[in-house]
């Protein structure tokens, strides 16, 4: 089963900082000799070898140059990027709001055939109803302090959501039975949001999958997690999302997904559910 879903920006991190702390050591340099040639602080160059501190583009270029390796740069700093792309914070991205994140990730809904996703706080974002999404999206904007273009996400999401009824995608759904209650918007605006839950359900190319509060539980619950076909998975942790393309770790989230799946109630069953929530509001 996942044990953190940070794992493999961390391996890719590390790899990084192990091929500088290689190029130094081959180039007969301490630790404080690289941090003088580089005119850092003594600690910097420890941070960035034991991976605490993530180089950016200018230290990679002096950390070369000063090992007499200046021919590496471009590669190490091509591995660096792909490293930090793995853990974006999610207050980097949002930094000129959220409407641009939807965007930038149409092309990857596009191109899914087959989502599998796994919510254990609040609905997966492509079957929100708009209602529903400025809850969210509202609150997030306010937790994070970024700026408020909540409105235009909204509209982002729901076109991005344009998968759900268009195209050949197929939608594997698993939902806690808890993320039925959870009141991240106005009662009102929580109901429709049930009761468009219980007509995306029926769509032939949609499985809605619950996992019931009771449930006997072979995989514990987990952070909300998206996978796309059998290459890609984000992972949604408070402070970023984790982007995940090791095939090793892809394999092991689709089977933590199937472990859920066996553990949820589909069908009639799964209705009933929903409708038990719609009916204590």
């Amino acid at each position: 089963m996942p044990t953190s879903p940070l794992s493999t920006a961390q391996a890719a991190r590390a790899d990084v900082a192990s091929q500088l702390d290689a190029m130094r050591r081959d180039a007969g340099l301490t630790g404080h000799d690289l941090a003088v040639r580089c005119g850092w602080h003594k600690s910097k160059a420890s941070r960035i070898t034991r991976a605490r501190t993530a180089p950016s583009d200018a230290d990679i270029r002096a950390w070369c140059h000063a090992c007499g390796a200046d021919e590496r740069a471009v590669d190490l700093i091509a591995t660096s990027r792909t490293a930090e792309s793995m853990y974006p914070h999610w207050r980097q991205i949002h930094r000129d709001g959220m409407r641009r994140v939807h965007e930038k990730t149409v092309p990857l809904y596009g191109r899914t055939s087959h989502f599998r996703v796994y919510a254990s706080n609040v609905m997966p974002g492509m079957i929100q109803t708009a209602g529903y999404a400025t809850g969210v999206l509202r609150s997030i904007t306010t937790f994070q302090g970024t700026p408020d273009d909540v409105a235009d996400a909204v509209q982002a999401r729901l076109n991005r959501s344009r998968v759900l009824r268009e195209g050949n995608h197929r939608f594997g759904l698993l939902l806690e039975e808890a993320v039925l209650y959870y009141q991240v918007c106005g009662e009102a605006e929580l109901a429709g949001q049930l009761r468009y839950l219980q007509e995306v359900m029926a769509r032939p190319n949609v499985s809605l999958g619950i996992i019931p509060f009771g449930a006997r539980r072979v995989v514990w619950p987990l952070e909300a997690f998206y996978a796309f076909d059998d290459a890609q998975v984000a992972v949604e942790t408070l402070t970023a999302e984790v982007n995940i393309t090791a095939p090793g770790e892809v394999r092991t989230y689709l089977r933590a997904f199937r472990e859920l799946a066996r553990t949820a109630v589909h069908g009639a069953e799964a209705r009933d559910r929903i409708a038990r929530a719609l009916a204590i509001l």
